[in-house]
């Protein structure tokens, strides 16, 4: 199985346009940060094409890293689908890029997502007005083989609110993980970009991978408030912070088992900071930060 990380930064990306805090600043000066493109993944098992998961604002370029196994005609696909974890803006966006293809684009997800993508933000509903669109719904703790793919994956829900152009609607939505598992090769990949909670059933997941991509979004919990920027927690959007008591940090310090990063960093987080006392934490809890073009083959 091969991992390729496309994006490793939350919403809006490293820097931010409109933000001057002093890691953006660090990554504009591209001193002791490196910037970085809006959360996605690339994954493949030893048999088959690649696939996306989670479809960000920066996915021209980012598919631009990517080489297809074989190329058959001038207008190559170089993923067979995309699979979704919410409904997010940042991670969905990127479908609308994808417009140009000469066949339906497969996509998946959860049920609640695809409602999404139909009402509050009908990104589905003008991707099928340009090239099509199939949908694939992934029920809950079902293992789904990925056609054309020695690739499984199987969905669990990971807590969290529905994105905030759903407030007043009826669509209840959470976030979902993903586990990808490779019946011609082996190897178990668990990827969490966004997670609201820390349960048995996430925890027995991530210690029975052999690589964990875990939600690293912020590292305190009051991280906006304390900038000035939003009094809302990170709690308060969907994501356990990385520092402190049951944070996400300790729980995956205590993992044995799987090689673990952290994604899906904010551009207000300390650890974007190369030598920041934060970034040397994570080190010695033995996590990795992950980075745009991470690549690792299992």
């Amino acid at each position: 199985m091969r991992v390729h990380l496309l994006g490793s930064a939350a919403g809006g990306g490293f820097p931010q346009w409109n933000c001057r805090c002093a890691m953006c600043e660090a990554a504009r000066a591209r001193v002791g940060a490196r910037p970085r493109t809006q959360s996605s993944l690339a994954i493949r098992g030893d048999e088959g094409p690649w696939f996306l998961v989670n479809a960000s604002p920066d996915l021209r370029q980012q598919l631009e890293t990517l080489t297809p196994r074989q190329v058959d005609g001038v207008r190559t696909p170089p993923v067979a689908g995309v699979l979704l974890t919410d409904a997010e803006i940042d991670h969905t966006a990127g479908l609308l890029l994808l417009r140009e293809s000469t066949t339906p684009v497969r996509v998946f997800g959860d049920e609640g997502v695809e409602r999404a993508l139909r009402s509050g933000y009908p990104v589905l509903t003008i991707l099928e007005r340009y090239c099509g669109v199939e949908w694939q719904t992934l029920e809950p703790g079902c293992a789904r083989p990925l056609e054309g793919s020695s690739l499984t994956v199987e969905s669990f829900p990971v807590g969290g609110d529905a994105p905030r152009y759903l407030d007043g609607s009826d669509v209840e939505l959470g976030a979902t993980g993903f586990v990808f598992r490779d019946s011609a090769g082996g190897g178990v990949v668990t990827y969490v970009p966004g997670l609201a909670r820390l349960d048995d059933g996430v925890l027995t997941r991530l210690g029975t991978s052999d690589l964990a991509l875990v939600d690293g979004t912020f590292w305190h919990d009051d991280e906006l408030a304390r900038l000035g920027i939003s009094p809302r927690s990170a709690r308060d959007m969907g994501h356990v912070p990385l520092s402190g008591p049951e944070g996400t940090l300790e729980e995956l310090a205590r993992l044995e088992r799987p090689r673990k990063a952290v994604v899906h960093i904010n551009n207000t987080n300390p650890i974007l900071l190369e030598d920041s006392p934060e970034r040397d934490a994570v080190r010695r809890a033995g996590v990795e930060v992950a980075y745009d073009g991470l690549e690792i083959e299992l």
